[in-house]
């Protein structure tokens, strides 16, 4: 019983724990989570890798294959339930996982935690050159190390920064106090060195396919045995008179966000234009600086078409009640100032004062460097297979892949799809075997209130059942087309949109 007082702690007692229910405890300070599956118990760290949140408050899901996996809370991120080992996104690690044994009836846990087992190194000799250094990118390169790639990196970052967390712009970033603003990085600066990721601060200005060639603005062409496109997207701007006027903005970039937080203060006012993502989290944001907001929407309701009716006008009326101002059904035509904007004006005539402007007009694919590739005519994505594949080991992932889904193509502008298309495009191109990309899961914040959303992009619905209380954002609703479901959106069911983001086909 010594070397176990010295190598194991007593946690829980084994009758406490319901079997796939996670339960939360201690080893010393050090959050952990006990599962009792039926072969046994395991033991894991307390907190997401991602974002640090509770795991006793995910959920356990039985996968296709007959293993279990356990869902974060927050956004989703899959872990197996057997040994903590990564499966989808957002999470870029696995779960640290600690060894468990019961004995006389009491839980026992490891005092180290349990590395993974290291792959078998693989093609020493290639080279993967990445165009892009956002979420699919970063995805791919973490695959491509945990599975054992060993040959040469290149990523290529338009921006001097190193890969960070896009999602937090149009939320912490713009909300958080002018001393507090920062961008979150994904990895720090040892992780590339570690790691061996050669980080190129330039940009491509064309991509030649038969050579697997990526023509540089600044440096040397770099040819790969391997090549990822993954350049994402850029802001579409609107066609109108002062469109490049001192003070418009798009919100795409860090710079964009260091740029509008700069701006910001309680006798600013702004006017958004659209009322999608980035538009309704931007003013929830500014409104939290005491800037005065106002939306300018082509619909009556944010995100009436995703959403429906009822959901939408829930949401319009949180934004309200903290002071936002909508004005529906109209489009901006005309925006006016000396060099600088002083207002803007409506097509029906009706002028506002603006001290900035951010157009939230929607994103259109980043493929100026490409020629000779055939765009999908619906989507201008790339039309890639399901391994994000365009032949001759050359893959594209993340807004500007239009990938297969049943007999339609979907280009998704979302996080967690990017670095799952990044995921599978770094395990197909070393031969190793490829998961099916999962259904779509998107989030919003807006305020204290959260809304989740599982579907495909873009499907139509014709009925929708709603079972909870929209005004008070707790609820889960069905969206249906001729019977069958096409999405469900969640808000304030965490471990439910957990399962039904795993396995949507049982929803």
């Amino acid at each position: 019983m010594s070397e176990v007082r010295k190598s194991w702690v007593k946690v829980a007692a084994f009758d406490t724990l319901e079997e796939n229910i996670p339960k939360a405890v201690k080893l010393d300070d050090t959050p952990l989570i006990l599962l009792r599956i039926s072969d046994g118990v395991r033991a894991f760290a307390g907190k997401c890798p991602h974002k640090g949140a509770p795991m006793e408050k995910g959920v356990v899901c039985a996968l296709h294959n007959s293993t279990h996996a356990l869902v974060c809370p927050w956004h989703k991120a899959v872990f197996s339930a057997e040994n903590g080992r990564r499966i989808a996104p957002p999470a870029l690690d696995p779960l640290e996982r600690y060894e468990a044994m019961v004995r006389g009836g009491d839980v026992y846990v490891s005092v180290k935690s349990k590395a993974l087992p290291q792959p078998t190194p693989m093609r020493q000799h290639e080279h993967v050159a990445i165009a892009g250094a956002g979420a699919a990118a970063l995805a791919a390169c973490v695959t491509l190390r945990e599975s054992g790639f060993e040959g040469r990196i290149t990523m290529i970052s338009p921006e001097a920064r190193k890969p960070y967390d896009r999602t937090a712009l149009s939320k912490s970033t713009l909300a958080a106090a002018p001393e507090d603003i920062e961008i979150p990085p994904l990895r720090d600066e040892n992780w590339y060195v570690e790691h061996r990721v050669d980080l190129v601060h330039d940009q491509v200005v064309r991509f030649e396919y038969e050579t697997r060639t990526l023509q540089l603005k600044k440096g040397d062409a770099i040819t790969a045995e391997h090549v990822l496109l993954a350049t994402g997207s850029a802001a579409k701007q609107l066609d109108i008179p002062g469109i490049g006027f001192e003070g418009v903005y798009t919100l795409r970039s860090a710079a964009d966000a260091m740029a509008i937080a700069g701006q910001l203060g309680d006798k600013v006012a702004a006017v958004i234009i659209g009322s999608g993502f980035i538009g309704m989290e931007a003013a929830a944001a500014l409104r939290k600086k005491g800037v005065g907001v106002t939306v300018v929407s082509r619909s009556e309701f944010p995100f009436e078409k995703q959403f429906g009716p009822d959901i939408a006008s829930s949401l319009r009326r949180l934004h309200e009640d903290h002071g936002t101002a909508f004005i529906p059904k109209r489009n901006v035509v005309k925006i006016r100032g000396k060099g600088r904007v002083d207002w803007v004006e409506l097509d029906d005539g009706t002028r506002l004062t603006a001290s900035i402007v951010l157009v939230g007009a929607g994103a259109e694919p980043e493929l100026h460097y490409i020629d000779g590739l055939p765009r999908n005519a619906r989507n201008g994505g790339l039309d890639v297979d399901h391994h994000m594949s365009l032949g001759n080991d050359v893959f594209a992932a993340g807004d500007i892949a239009s990938v297969p889904f049943g007999e339609k193509r979907y280009r998704i502008e979302h996080w967690r799809t990017a670095q799952s298309q990044g995921q599978i495009a770094a395990r197909a191109m070393l031969g190793l075997p490829v998961e099916e990309l999962t259904t779509p899961y998107f989030w919003t914040q807006q305020y204290d209130q959260k809304l989740e959303w599982v579907g495909w992009p873009g499907e139509a619905y014709d009925h929708i059942e709603i079972d909870g209380d929209v005004d008070n954002f707790k609820f889960l609703a069905r969206l249906e087309k001729k019977g069958k479901l096409v999405g469900v959106i969640g808000s304030k069911h965490p471990k439910e949109m957990g399962r039904i983001a795993v396995r949507f086909d049982e929803a």
